[in-house]
């Protein structure tokens, strides 16, 4: 099993910044791919970004150029950089891992609790 916990979660003023760190644990963590998603009060979860293991990122339209995904294996930790911060962005953003890449949630095997990002005006 891997375990994943998501940090740095909070409250924000619209044009702000926030760092979402999620940590891991369990299995080797090196050969995932990790990926972010978020899910809003009564919307489904949603793909926010991924990278593979060498390092290969992908991004929602919605996030582009304004969140970066990175991680650092040596650490067991996978970062979002959330920039330029908008009123939509409030969710609960959630880690998740899985061996075969994918950007489709159900495809995901390990999940983290959350962090709940709020985006105020």
């Amino acid at each position: 099993q891997v375990q994943l916990v998501e940090s740095g979660g909070g409250l924000v003023q619209a044009g702000g910044s926030l760092r979402l760190s999620c940590a891991a644990s369990g299995r080797t963590f090196s050969p995932y791919a990790m990926g972010w998603f978020r899910q809003a009060p009564g919307k489904e979860r949603e793909f926010v970004a991924r990278i593979l293991s060498g390092g290969t990122t992908s991004y929602a339209d919605s996030v582009k150029g304004r969140f970066t995904i990175s991680r650092d294996n040596a650490k067991n930790m996978v970062y979002l950089q959330m920039n330029s911060l908008k009123l939509e962005d409030t969710a609960v953003y959630y880690c998740a891992g899985v061996l075969r890449p994918s950007m489709v949630a159900a495809l995901y095997d390990y999940w983290g609790r959350g962090t709940q990002v709020t985006v105020s005006s």
